[in-house]
């Protein structure tokens, strides 16, 4: 009977650990890869406002979590020309009123979210749920909000910042719309 020298034992035990220590490792790296790439941005908001990445990992796995069990759905070709041509109309009368036109942006905005399914109701959370998806122009979005609100409150906007505010809703009406058409005129840069 060969007897095995505990040191070997040992040590083949310390190799098995060191190798599941490094599969561990390399599985966490690549989640958080995963997160990375899919909220770009959004993720290195969420480790900052979090202080950990862990802990911000977990939030934003909750978000995938949360619009996975929500019922979105694409916009029917009627209702997508019907909120264009309300995009439009807001744009056209940017000119004679921007804060009416900003406050007009966020309103459909607001609608066109609630159309694709989305909760409407308390801010963080409709970033949070628009995050999962949109995540390139979700900065945008609480940007814009904020001018929304600043214009709203009458507080002093410029033109040029209200023009921002409506590019940046411009943008996440796109992506909800998914619609990249020509029709989207820009408002001039």
């Amino acid at each position: 009977m060969v007897t095995l020298d505990w040191r070997i034992l040992v040590v083949f035990v310390g190799v098995l650990i060191a190798i599941g220590a490094a599969w561990m490792y390399m599985q966490e790296r690549r989640r958080s890869q995963q997160l990375r790439g899919r909220f770009g941005k959004e993720y290195d908001r969420a480790v900052q406002e979090e202080g950990d990445r862990r802990k911000a990992e977990k939030v934003l796995k909750e978000r995938e979590q949360r619009v996975e069990m929500l019922r979105l759905r694409p916009l029917a070709a009627e209702d997508q020309d019907r909120f264009l041509k309300e995009w439009q109309s807001i744009q056209g009368r940017f000119v004679d009123d921007p804060k009416t036109a900003v406050t007009d942006a966020d309103w459909l905005v607001h609608r066109v979210m609630r159309a694709r399914g989305y909760p409407i109701g308390e801010f963080e959370q409709e970033v949070a749920d628009v995050s999962v998806d949109h995540p390139e122009v979700v900065s945008n979005y609480r940007s814009a909000h904020d001018i929304a609100i600043r214009a709203r409150e009458d507080q002093s906007t410029t033109t040029e910042t209200l023009r921002q505010g409506l590019v940046y809703y411009r943008l996440l009406f796109e992506e909800l719309l998914d619609a990249r058409e020509p029709a989207l005129a820009e408002v001039s840069r």
